[in-house]
């Protein structure tokens, strides 16, 4: 069995998890049982402070191919708390939030924004896309005494950004069928002054405007497949 808290854990839950569904389990009980047949089968072992936790964090990850990952200095030391009601870190993103779905974008909330923050920003990306990392997600602006992004739009005022399907918005999973489970990397940003980011910004507009000026990240990442 992979190690728990790896891509491959990831992947082999996620197939569980379709099996759970085509057997009839309702959809918010299949996690809940791909978990407990992989954990069955591979216990959890206890985690050391360097290992990936089991909820969202505010450091960055460590996963291969963290589009990110090595670009800052590292972030505030308390963490930003970065999470979603309709997934949990490391699980499946409902397909409703998919490209074909429906290609709402998801909710979003956060918590523990560090002492300073005066702007947030969020990019999401897949790095397991077949020519490159592909970004499907791009705000800036969004005001640190905002706690959240509602399902299905921006917050008020925030500067929408152009994702890799060249539109402006959110731009939902859509990895070629068949692909292994694709990771969907939402990042969120919390900089110490105003980014003033024109309209449209592009992620590398948005990390060049953050550079430097990086307070602390946090780090939700999604599964998909086709």
């Amino acid at each position: 069995m992979p190690r728990p808290g790896s891509h491959h854990y990831d992947v082999r839950r996620t197939h569980l998890r379709k099996d759970f569904e085509h057997r009839g389990v309702p959809d918010e009980q299949a996690d809940d049982a791909a978990n407990a047949e992989l954990q069955r089968d591979n216990p959890p072992q206890p985690v050391g402070p360097g290992d990936r936790a089991g909820r969202p964090r505010g450091t960055r990850g460590t996963s291969r191919d963290d589009p990110s990952a090595d670009e800052f200095a590292q972030p505030h030391a308390g963490g930003l708390v970065l999470r979603s009601s309709a997934f949990s870190d490391h699980a499946v993103i409902p397909d409703r939030y998919s490209f074909e779905g429906g290609n709402t974008s998801p909710p979003l909330e956060w918590a523990d924004l560090p002492p300073g923050t005066r702007e947030l920003a969020l990019v999401c990306e897949d790095p397991d896309a077949p020519g490159g990392t592909f970004v499907h997600w791009v705000l800036a602006g969004i005001s640190p005494e905002t706690g959240g992004i509602a399902e299905g739009r921006p917050p008020e005022g925030a500067v929408v950004g152009r994702n890799g399907f060249g539109r402006r918005g959110w731009g939902g999973p859509r990895p070629p069928v068949g692909d292994q489970p694709h990771r969907y990397f939402f990042r969120l940003y919390a900089s110490d002054r105003p980014l003033d980011l024109g309209p449209a910004p592009s992620a590398d507009d948005l990390r060049a405007a953050v550079s430097g000026h990086e307070l602390a990240t946090g780090t939700l990442v999604g599964l998909f497949a086709r």
